[in-house]
């Protein structure tokens, strides 16, 4: 693949550009579901192509293709060369790229079961007996149990000397319940909502999460959720689960502290952030304990590699730290702007068709100490809640309001009765402000966000957020609309 890579930086060379590069990027999804007792999904796709990125007299120029001949990368590098030519008629001002060191390396996904090894029937199998369990209730109308799996083989070849391999694997798996009674309906799900959880890794990941023995609990409290009494309306203290603080972190800070985004690059299309750049390491985003940090480093998370799609080496840093705004997701191209000389290497492309542009990384909340039983014991009248359901934030990533699958009421101490349609409303600075325990290392866990949506065209990115459960004080909660 490298060969035919370097016909696209010869040409980029010949044509003097500023930088170009070439991904070549092979990529194979399996999805296998189970769906009411019959097959839900049963997918296995591959793709191979490259896309050709050149800068040139300071505008940018993307092509891609997946005609795997030397003419066809040659003619799709002049076709770059040509959108850049026609860009800088359009430019307010040229791109200049902050530099960084050219790397020849290969970096893989450490993983110990290969899931695409693993026979289709075996997963079926799982599958339909999860499901079985799962419809057990006739008070179950729907019922899912799926697995995912995605492998991606890059190649990738900068102006700049750059010779990168990588291989990114993942996988991941989850179950679902819905129950029905007198036209109400009540979903439970695990390990997490919106797709399951899923990570970085092989089939070891599925088998870590022990489907089977929560299948079985999923089903009763989806039923036990129809008659339980709802969430009450009022300022209360809240304690947050890990796998819905992994979307609370996503929207209200990931989102927030993307450097493009920030400087109006999303606006027209998702809105900008109110984490303006004069406000680095100045503002209070939250309490003292919050401390959120970004790493490409991170084992098991879905944006971990060696390098980013700007070739840079992947590093961690702090996004907040102590409670106070620390830095930004950044490329090459918008580092310069916060007066960085390096990128801290957030530039991703969904696939070798889009062109890459900056996106979360890994993002977690750091844990503090004690247990979620210590939490609970702070708290005379509150609410835990867990796992999404509804997300809406504005278009500067201020005002939110969350859906979670369950509650439980929290009194004089004591986790009691379950609560259904909880929901919580904030100001993302307040609601960082009110945050004063967050438990230890023993119970922090990653989560995987398998479908970020960003871009226009719209690209799809992976990520994982890190957290323990987090307690927040007089938040508003059953909050409705």
């Amino acid at each position: 693949m490298f060969k035919l890579a370097t016909k696209a930086i010869e040409i980029a060379n010949k044509y003097k550009v500023d930088f170009g590069d070439i991904r070549i990027v092979e990529e194979r999804n399996q999805a296998v579901a189970v769906k009411n007792g019959e097959i839900g999904a049963l997918t296995d796709q591959t793709t191979l192509g490259y896309g050709i990125r050149v800068l040139y007299q300071g505008a940018w120029g993307f092509a891609s293709g997946r005609d795997m001949t030397e003419r066809a990368v040659a003619d799709t590098t002049l076709k770059a060369i040509a959108i850049a030519k026609a860009s800088r008629l359009l430019m307010h001002g040229k791109v200049r790229l902050a530099p960084e060191p050219a790397y020849t390396d290969f970096w893989q996904t450490p993983f110990l079961k290969d899931p695409f090894a693993v026979p289709v029937q075996t997963k079926l199998d799982i599958l339909f007996a999860l499901d079985k369990v799962l419809r057990a209730d006739k008070k179950i109308k729907s019922s899912e149990a799926e697995m995912t799996f995605m492998r991606e083989h890059q190649w990738h070849m900068t102006t700049e000397g750059s010779r990168i391999e990588q291989v990114l694997l993942n996988s991941g798996a989850c179950i679902t319940a819905t129950a029905v009674l007198n036209g109400e309906s009540q979903l439970r799900g695990y390990p997490c909502s919106h797709g399951g959880q899923t990570l970085a890794g092989g089939w070891e990941i599925v088998e870590a999460m022990n489907l089977a023995d929560h299948a079985e609990r999923v089903r009763e409290e989806a039923i036990a959720l129809l008659k339980a009494p709802a969430c009450p309306t009022g300022l209360k203290d809240l304690i947050i689960s890990g796998n819905q603080m992994a979307l609370q972190i996503h929207e209200s800070v990931g989102h927030a502290s993307e450097l493009d985004r920030v400087l109006g690059y999303e606006e027209s299309y998702a809105g900008s952030s109110f984490a303006t750049t004069e406000k680095l390491g100045k503002f209070r985003y939250g309490s003292e304990i919050v401390n959120l940090v970004a790493d490409a480093t991170l084992p098991g998370g879905l944006a971990t590699a060696g390098y980013d799609d700007d070739a840079v080496k992947a590093q961690r840093w702090h996004i907040v730290k102590d409670g106070i705004l620390s830095g930004y997701m950044t490329n090459r191209e918008f580092c310069g702007r916060i007066g960085k000389e390096r990128s801290w290497g957030s530039c991703r492309a969904d696939g070798y068709s889009n062109i890459p542009i900056t996106r979360i990384c890994n993002l977690s909340l750091m844990p503090h100490k004690g247990t979620t039983e210590e939490l609970v014991a702070g708290i005379k009248d509150g609410v835990m809640m867990e796992n999404n359901t509804s997300w809406s934030i504005d278009q500067r990533r201020l005002n939110f309001q969350f859906g979670c699958e369950i509650g439980w009421e929290i009194k004089n101490g004591k986790k009691g009765r379950i609560l259904k349609n909880p929901r919580y409303q904030g100001i993302t600075p307040e609601f960082w402000g009110s945050c004063d325990g967050i438990a230890g290392p023993q119970e922090w866990r990653l989560w995987g966000v398998a479908n970020c949506g960003k871009g226009q065209p719209g690209q799809r990115a992976m990520m994982c957020h890190g957290s323990s459960p987090a307690r927040f004080r007089k938040v508003k909660v059953g909050v409705h609309g």
